[in-house]
């Protein structure tokens, strides 16, 4: 058995995903006592210095709830409307208990169009990484009343959202709370001989005909969660699928007990993005002084005070070579582009908004968007 208190020492950054079917009571009521439980597990962990970011749904039954309607809309205009009602009060209920542990939350409401262009996805990934350090506690779903994706049923109950915002923020772990308590090799409701898969390296066609149809409450069914398996693991991620109805599931995850079904991530992500980066043909150059390359070799940020000069036509998202008169001892991802650089070059972060009219970011290249290549 592999022993998972090993495997999660490293973890740092955890993506919790809460179906519609967890979040919301028998009667369709948002479950205030168990979104208290979830803000508890989340202070704990925060306490321990984890970072962690919600994905909520619940948007449609809460506003089903409002709107006093008798059943979940099937026609996608009403879905849209009833979402437009019930996210902010879903905000609002988390908000609440939150804040009884001292811990503020942000609305993030995406749409798959946010990790397709590089610019939005940049600006996304970092404004989480603000958010993070200010210890908020990001909730996110998916824009229900601009995008049909997720309420059309294509892409699960934020089962695929959930994954896709661990691989662009590289979480370590994914957690998945459902009404199941994992992946069985028949539906447990109907089969007796059903059996719970403990953990999972490859998704083989078997694994793949395991997946179900969707629950009843929510639109996710195991084939929707097997996709986001999927994504995980090629990001480098850990997933579990777990029961929400497992008490303290969270915290026990992260304590290495053997809950749910656990994937194995099939990659590395820090490694492989860092070799990426390191490989990558860079389209410009900064030149950085002594105490600016210091910084970076002891795996600090950019920042434009350490900028001498640049050099090539860039724009932000690019990488670039960093260099002093000795050549070139990194690359990394530029926040900025060259025209911006040449301006703000030998500055302090807080003169960087009085020159361009505005900043984005206070660094120029992140630390984690740093391959260093020699020393």
């Amino acid at each position: 058995m592999t022993d998972r208190r090993e495997l999660f020492k490293a973890v740092k950054k955890i993506v919790v995903k809460i179906g519609t079917s967890s979040l919301t009571t028998k009667d369709g009521k948002f479950n205030k006592d168990f979104a208290r439980d979830i803000a508890r597990q989340v202070s704990m962990l925060k306490m321990q210095g984890k970072d962690i970011l919600l994905v909520s749904s619940g948007a449609i039954g809460t506003g089903c709830e409002i709107l006093e309607l008798k059943e979940r809309p099937k026609s996608i205009p009403i879905k849209q409307a009833t979402a437009a009602v019930g996210q902010s009060i879903l905000m609002h209920e988390w908000g609440k208990v939150f804040e009884e542990f001292d811990l503020k939350v942000a609305q993030i409401l995406l749409t798959y169009d946010a990790f397709s262009d590089r610019k939005t996805y940049l600006n996304l990934r970092n404004s989480m990484s603000v958010l993070l350090e200010l210890g908020v506690i990001p909730i996110i779903n998916e824009n229900d009343p601009i995008c049909v994706h997720e309420i059309g049923e294509t892409f699960g109950d934020n089962d695929t959202l959930s994954a896709m915002v661990s691989s662009k923020v590289e979480a370590d772990l994914l957690i998945l709370m459902t009404d199941i308590d994992g992946l069985y090799t028949k539906n447990p409701k109907k089969s007796k001989d059903a059996k719970k898969i403990p953990i999972i390296y490859e998704i083989t066609p078997e694994i793949e005909s395991f997946g179900g149809g969707a629950g009843e409450k929510g639109t996710g069914g195991m084939k929707t969660k097997l996709e986001a398996a999927k994504i995980a693991q090629k990001s480098g991620c850990f997933m579990i699928i777990a029961s929400s109805e497992d008490k303290d599931l969270i915290t026990r995850v992260m304590a290495g007990e053997d809950i749910g079904t656990l994937f194995i991530p099939t990659k590395n992500i820090e490694k492989n993005k860092i070799r990426w980066i390191t490989l990558a043909k860079p389209k410009g150059k900064i030149f950085v002084d002594e105490g600016a390359k210091n910084a970076l070799l002891d795996h600090k940020s950019l920042l434009p005070r350490g900028i001498v000069n640049v050099e090539g036509k860039f724009d932000a998202g690019d990488i670039v070579s960093i260099e002093t008169d000795s050549g070139i001892f990194a690359k990394g991802i530029t926040n900025y582009t060259e025209k911006e650089l040449d301006k703000i070059k030998g500055k302090n972060t807080d003169e960087i908004e009085p020159i361009l009219g505005y900043k984005n970011y206070n660094e120029i290249i992140k630390s984690e968007n740093i391959g260093i290549i020699k020393k």
